[in-house]
């Protein structure tokens, strides 16, 4: 096994912190493992027995950790897949309260386990999120948690980098690296999150035309989600569709990037783009290429935000005029980092230097993903300039 970045973060969140760790992210990431190694009781609730366990409540669970028994440092007991008990947030609030002082708690899910923090009943203050992805450039370069925004430009050796872009970022095939592997790898993955995720963990009556729209989704990396389109295509409503898409980001299968308008003339507001969490199913290079960088800018986002390093979002940006960028990075709800990904060389993109000017973002980047690596830190210029994909993704986690 290679070391992941996430041993740290949790080892550094257990030291420092008294409240829970919540650990989210897609099947087959990783969470399993890692809890079973960080655990000195390890529950799955896909277990029968250790559904029981856990089902006959917080009293019943200390006894079985023996938090009555003094010891020279507090217990971990990690609770996997736990989102699929219907009342998790109530148990886990009442254990935290009642024993959140006699051990340390972690909680994972292959759903989104922050998409109550809207609702009514706050677990404020009791826990943090982190969010696992799979593996990217800078994790497989540095498996230590950042702790800072960005590093030194580093060179992946190109064995790394042939596994990562051929076999994606899951760590079983990504180690594998056989082809046979990945096909049956990417059938029952898909099989099993279009089919037993969304039967338990949704109230979809119409999983035939779910699974149908996740299917044609799979073909549509990188593309704009028309809705409309998309309703007739399997003809139900526009609604519907809306919903249906939530349910597959909410499981970790995709993810909506909105678009930013905000000091933007004629910017487009409403049309999300859809990226798979998984780049190795896709055929068409260009879109391969957006979906894999995609990845790695969400993963960056989505890290810097849960170690407290500032606020970030991803976001892409069109105009009335069709001008676009593909990504732009936001920074503390400002403009910060405008990316355009192209897979082999091309002049410059004009509308980087006209959404530059728009936004106000410090950097514009052009990367390429069949330039070579270059020893050179991209955040070091403040005006468009055309990068190395690889070496971009090697600045970041």
């Amino acid at each position: 096994m290679i070391p992941r970045m996430y041993d740290g973060i949790l080892a550094d969140h257990f030291r420092t912190n008294r409240q829970m760790a919540f650990l989210a992210g897609p099947r087959q990431v990783g969470k399993t493992a890692l809890a079973r190694q960080m655990a000195d009781l390890y529950l799955n609730y896909d277990n029968l027995d250790d559904r029981r366990a856990i089902l006959r409540g917080p009293a019943a669970l200390a006894a079985k950790a023996e938090l009555d028994r003094p010891r020279t440092h507090l217990p971990l007991i990690a609770m996997d897949e736990i989102h699929k008990f219907l009342k998790w947030k109530s148990f886990l609030k009442g254990f935290f309260d009642g024993y959140g002082r006699q051990c340390r708690v972690l909680a994972t899910g292959s759903a989104r386990m922050d998409i109550f923090r809207k609702g009514g009943d706050s677990m404020l203050g009791r826990y943090f999120l982190y969010r696992q992805h799979p593996f990217s450039v800078g994790e497989i370069l540095r498996p230590q948690p950042p702790r800072q925004l960005l590093r030194d430009s580093s060179k992946i050796d190109s064995a790394s980098w042939d596994a990562l872009w051929n076999f994606g970022g899951f760590p079983e095939p990504m180690l594998k690296q056989s082809s046979t592997f990945l096909r049956k790898w990417q059938a029952n993955r898909i099989d099993l999150l279009l089919r037993e995720d969304v039967r338990d963990l949704t109230r979809v009556q119409e999983l035939r035309s779910l699974e149908t729209l996740g299917h044609i989704l799979a073909t549509r990396s990188s593309h704009q989600l028309i809705f409309s389109n998309l309703a007739r295509e399997i003809s139900v409503s526009v609604d519907t569709v809306r919903r249906w898409i939530a349910i597959l980001s909410y499981l970790y299968i995709g993810f909506e990037l909105k678009p930013w308008f905000k000091n933007v003339a004629k910017a487009l507001r409403k049309e999300p783009k859809w990226y798979l969490r998984d780049w190795s199913p896709i055929s068409d290079l260009g879109a391969r290429c957006e979906t894999f960088a995609a990845g790695h800018f969400l993963k960056a986002v989505e890290t810097w935000s849960d170690l407290g390093l500032g606020q970030f979002e991803l976001r892409y940006v069109r105009d009335k005029q069709k001008r676009e960028v593909d990504f732009l990075i936001v920074r503390n709800q400002i403009p910060w980092t405008l990316i355009e990904i192209k897979a082999s060389r091309s002049v410059l993109s004009p509308a980087l230097y006209h959404f530059q000017k728009e936004t106000g973002a410090k950097h514009a980047f052009q990367a390429v993903l069949d330039l070579p690596h270059e020893a050179i830190d991209c955040f070091a210029y403040r005006t468009p300039v055309i990068v190395p994909l690889r070496t971009l993704l090697s600045q970041l986690p």
